[in-house]
């Protein structure tokens, strides 16, 4: 085994920086007996690295190989089977569990115990031995003999160098002395062990002879401890003389300290006192301005204001920690709370005053404005209570009871002189729309229900009947009438209009002045970030308070300020908005199109207030009402289309242009030039489709139950008015629909021509008919006149019956038919004529063909040319 491992040390591990330390003959367990050697080896060069290796005979020669190397610290688990019965069986734990079987007991035990001691010296992870005896696992290095055997590995791992080049000079130089140190290694072995004896006793006499100076350096390491004891007492002296001294140096030391603090006592009471005197010592002059100043005159406002503002520097001081328990600094806040409250009283009691007087000298002022559509100016009250204003932040500061008292006052005074001053204004406003006041109560004003004016209920009211005759009999009178109504209407339109936004521009001024004012003098910010939903109505406050909450003393307001400010502005103004609402229920009464002047005016009224605060009570009010005026809007469109399915036309007259067509004409006239430059145009172009669709609904049902005259007629004669009034206005959303009416203009025009003019060669049509009917049969058309009932005899026959003076008198029967059909207002009657002679020439210009094609070179023509039929056209409509 000594000569393998040689072996294996020398050709494979040698090579690869390594050294061999165990090794052990296996087989696998189980299988063919085929015979290898687990190597246990170290690497020669740091860090150190232990692997477990496989080695095989090779098959093809006596040499060995490296087959498989493990990595010692990849072993988990080593199972040597039985710790107490021999057996060479084990298994080592790598990736896998590999089972072996040892040639013997000693060289597995041998191999195991490596394997422990190398994992004790190399490995921080401890492998698991399984089933080994305890002897194999011994953690100390045995004594003895028994340290050469079982410590023999282990120091061969630590000693063991390989031979320098001068080592290896040495030895051979050695061997070269010695002639037989090759041939007998025994007796150079021998030798050499004389020569270590040899040198071991030189060593020992070399020691035996020190002793000597050892003595020496005893006796002066004795003297220089007796040295050092006489030091040690002299300090001991000097330490007691120190330590008198030490107690002296505290005592002055201490005394010096106490001096210190005293002195730093006083400087921190003087501070102390020098900071309450500055800042709690409120001045003679202003005391006495809060008990006594004058709250009427400008200078005394002014002394008061810095008197409150010193009072509350000196309430809110910050004092320092146990300022508070000072019985001189308690008296004074006693004394500077008892200022506070005796001026918040006076303050509220005077400014409650003033409110009061407010309202009865703006309550005098009222009587010049009842004639003018005109406001009261507030202007000089606000002015006047402005210089209040840095009191009233004083005020909320300190006592805010008192300030939410003089709110709620404030609130109540205002809202009854406002409703008067509001109430009176909006009754001027609707006498001016009515013109009298006897006039305004047959309007409602009072609350009777008045009758309707404008064009909108006199075009409702108008028949089909009533309208015909009357074109018919006097159209010039009409329409010198109808004229005249139609300025009125303009003209009373115009006025109501100029008054509606006369109203508006007073209430928008008046709503901004007075928000303006409260955000000025009760301090509360318009334009503050408000968090949460902001409510839009103001909670009932007769009788209560705004709503607030207490932390200790200090009031916490539930509402933002902007909120406050627009809760005020509906309690003084509530009435504003009923007014307004009423004022369009008259409007809308006295003549429906006046919902489109409401519409456009109040829209822009509202844009200019969003622009300014959409949050704000103008801005809120105005876009309820205009909620309102919408819905009037939609429902005056509603109407006009109701009223065109309760339409009824007479069964004796002729139709005519139908009064919703007329009536639509007038509204988007009317329309156009109200929404000329307006915000909410979408809300028109919606009205306008449902309209005119509307419009196209009643135009053909009144056609198809019309008996007098021809649906063609009606549907031709209105929808040519809807296509002109289209085009006239140009209005942009309804081009789909004027295309829609020209086209059914068209339709109607050729419908109607055609069905009017018939066959008026009777006779001559059906001669015809039958050729094309021979012709379609398969008969040439040159062959035609070979044909009995159609040769050339009968064709002259037909011809004769139809002379020019017959077609003249057949015309002019047509003329006077269709003219019987038509009304004057659209002016069609040449229209449809010059149509139908184009028809009319259309026909005969077929015959002339037919003639040609089928009898060439008969000679026969008609008894009269297409100059005769212009010229009879021309004669007869010049006669009527």
């Amino acid at each position: 085994m000594t000569a393998i491992k040689h072996a294996l040390q020398r050709d494979i591990f040698t090579p690869n920086d390594e050294r061999l330390l165990s090794i052990v003959n296996v087989c696998k367990a189980g299988k063919k007996k085929r015979n290898c050697f687990l190597c246990a080896t170290v690497t020669t060069e740091r860090p150190v690295q232990v692997n477990v290796v496989k080695v095989k005979k090779s098959d093809k020669g006596d040499f060995y190989k490296r087959q498989t190397a493990w990595a010692l610290r990849d072993l988990a688990v080593v199972d040597a089977k039985d710790a107490v019965k021999e057996s060479p069986e084990f298994d080592l734990h790598f990736d896998k569990v590999y089972k072996w079987v040892a040639s013997s007991t000693v060289e597995k035990n041998t191999f195991i115990s490596c394997i422990w001691k190398l994992n004790q010296r190399y490995l921080r992870k401890k492998i698991d031995f399984t089933n080994v005896s305890s002897q194999l696992l011994e953690e100390s290095v045995p004594s003895g003999e028994n340290q050469s055997v079982a410590g023999g590995d282990e120091e061969a791992v630590d000693e063991y160098q390989e031979l320098n080049a001068r080592e290896e000079q040495d030895i051979e130089i050695m061997m070269e002395g010695c002639e037989y140190a090759i041939s007998n290694a025994e007796a150079f072995a021998e030798k050499l062990s004389r020569e270590l004896q040899v040198l071991d006793g030189a060593n020992i006499q070399s020691i035996m002879a020190s002793e000597k100076q050892v003595n020496i350096l005893m006796k002066l390491l004795d003297e220089a401890l007796k040295e050092v004891d006489q030091i040690e007492l002299k300090l001991s002296s000097y330490e007691e003389m120190l330590q008198s001294v030490k107690e002296q140096m505290d005592q002055i030391s201490e005394s010096n300290h106490l001096i210190h603090l005293s002195n730093t006592n006083n400087v921190k009471l003087l501070s102390e006192i020098e900071f309450l005197v500055n800042h709690m010592d409120l001045a003679k002059g202003h005391i006495k301005a809060l008990q006594e100043g004058d709250l009427t005159s400008s200078r005394g406002i002014e002394a008061c204001t810095n008197a409150a503002d010193a009072l509350l520097q000196c309430m809110n001081v910050a004092l320092r920690p146990g300022h508070d328990m000072l019985h001189a600094v308690k008296q004074q806040q006693q004394r500077f709370s008892d200022l506070r409250e005796q001026f918040a009283r006076r303050l509220a009691s005077h400014l409650n005053s003033v409110f009061v007087q407010q309202g009865h000298d703006q309550s005098s002022t009222l009587a010049q404005h009842s004639v003018e559509l005109t406001l009261p100016n507030h202007h000089p009250f606000h002015r006047d209570l402005l210089r209040y204003a840095k009191l009233m932040e004083w005020l909320k500061n300190t006592d805010y009871g008192k300030y939410e008292g003089l709110t709620k006052n404030y609130m109540d005074y205002l809202s009854r002189l406002y409703e008067r001053e509001i109430k009176d204004f909006f009754e001027v406003a609707k006498i001016k729309m009515t013109g009298t006041t006897r006039e305004g109560k047959k309007f409602g004003l009072h609350g009777s229900s008045g009758k309707l004016t404008g064009s909108t209920s006199s075009l409702n009211k108008l028949s089909v009947q009533s309208s015909g005759n009357r074109r018919s009999q006097s159209s010039s009178l009409l329409d010198m009438g109808n004229m005249s109504a139609s300025d009125l209407d303009v003209a009373d339109r115009t006025k109501f209009d100029k008054i509606f936004e006369q109203v508006l521009s007073e209430l928008e001024p008046l709503c901004l002045a007075e928000q303006d004012f409260i955000s000025k003098f009760f301090k509360l910010q318009q334009h503050q970030s408000i968090s949460g939903t902001a409510t839009n109505e103001a909670e009932e406050m007769d009788g209560g308070t705004l709503s607030r909450s207490y932390t200790s003393g200090v009031p916490q307001t539930i509402l933002s300020e902007k909120d406050m400010i627009r809760q005020m502005m509906i309690k003084i103004f509530r009435c504003i908005e009923p007014e307004l609402n009423n004022l369009i229920a008259l409007g809308d009464k006295i003549d429906s199109f006046n919902s489109l002047y409401m519409l456009v005016k109040m829209s822009h009224h509202v844009w200019t207030a969003q622009n300014v605060d959409p949050a704000s009570f103008l801005s809120t009010t105005l876009g309820n009402v205009l909620v309102t005026v919408k819905r009037n809007f939609d429902k005056c469109i509603s109407n006009q289309m109701k009223q065109m399915d309760e339409v009824k036309i007479s069964k004796k007259s002729k139709v005519g242009i139908l009064p919703f067509v007329a009536e639509f004409e007038e509204f988007a006239g009317l329309a156009e030039s109200i929404f000329k430059n307006a915000e909410r145009r979408g809300d028109l172009d919606k009205a306008y489709i449902k309209l005119i669709r509307a419009v196209f609904v009643s135009v053909e049902k009144v056609a198809n139950e019309s008996q007098k005259t021809p649906r063609d007629v009606v549907m031709m004669e209105n929808f040519h008015h809807i296509f002109a009034t289209l085009s006239r206005l140009k209005i942009s959303c309804l081009e789909a629909e004027k295309k829609e009416a020209k086209q059914k203009y068209t339709d109607h025009l050729q419908s109607y021509v055609i069905y009017s003019l018939g066959q008026p060669l009777e006779k001559l049509n059906h001669f015809f008919e039958g050729v094309e009917a021979r012709v379609a049969q398969g008969i040439r058309e040159e062959e035609v006149s070979y044909q009995l009932a159609f040769n050339k005899q009968e064709l002259r026959k037909v011809i004769k019956e139809y002379p020019g003076k017959e077609v003249k008198k057949g015309l002019d029967n047509l003329y006077k038919k269709v003219d019987k059909h038509l009304c004057e207002e659209e002016n069609l009657l040449q229209v449809v004529w010059h149509s139908m002679q184009d028809e009319f020439i259309r026909q005969y210009k077929h015959f002339e063909g037919l003639i040609a094609r089928c009898y060439p070179g008969s000679g026969i023509t008609m008894e009269f040319t297409i100059q005769d039929i212009l010229d009879y056209c021309s004669s007869i409509a010049q006669s009527h």
